[in-house]
């Protein structure tokens, strides 16, 4: 029982060290750190400022130059008002103008990208459809034999794939009425 006693009051003086020796070793630690950002401080001060990089909103001139064009451009079609909005609408309905080409090329592809998105989400379903689990045992045993779901499912990827198969014929006919017209094919990009 004595010798326990001395282990016990052994381990408490240990551990007692070890705290205060800890203690010691954190407070030197924390006059490091401070010692240290003092010494940066003081650095930085005494460091040369860096050097300025100069941009065109520093020069007076650049500034009066670069909003020149726009300030005229500004007037230029304050100037014209509603003239240039009826030259624009004429320029869509004139099929020999760039415009009415580029509006027309960009519906189709605009169509053409709904269309393949819609068949990405369709043949996700279709795939989960295929591996889909039914807890309740009389849902899968119809689906097991019916199948019906997934013939309606393939049934609509089919018929996406033939719209878009659609619209891709309708983009080269497009080309080719473009090509006829005598307009620029960097109209049709």
């Amino acid at each position: 029982m004595r010798l326990t006693t001395i282990l016990r009051v052994g381990a408490a003086i240990s551990l007692f060290g070890l705290v205060a020796f800890s203690a010691a070793a954190q407070d030197q630690s924390s006059d490091d750190v401070a010692a240290a950002a003092r010494k940066a401080r003081e650095k930085q001060k005494a460091a040369p400022a860096g050097k300025k990089v100069i941009t065109n909103d520093d020069i007076p001139g650049a500034k009066n130059s670069a909003a020149a064009p726009a300030a005229a451009a500004d007037t230029t079609a304050a100037k014209t008002g509603d003239g240039a909005q009826a030259d624009d609408k004429a320029a869509e309905n004139d099929p020999k103008s760039e415009v009415y080409w580029q509006k027309k090329f960009q519906k189709v592809r605009d169509q053409i990208a709904t269309s393949e998105k819609e068949l990405d989400v369709l043949q996700r379903e279709l795939d989960k459809s295929q591996v889909q689990y039914y807890s309740d045992p009389q849902k899968a045993l119809t689906e097991q034999h019916d199948r019906s779901d997934i013939n309606d499912k393939t049934a609509k990827i089919d018929a996406k794939k033939k719209e878009i198969e659609g619209l891709k014929q309708q983009l080269s006919d497009l080309e080719d009425d473009l090509r006829k017209s005598g307009g620029d094919p960097g109209w049709a990009r």
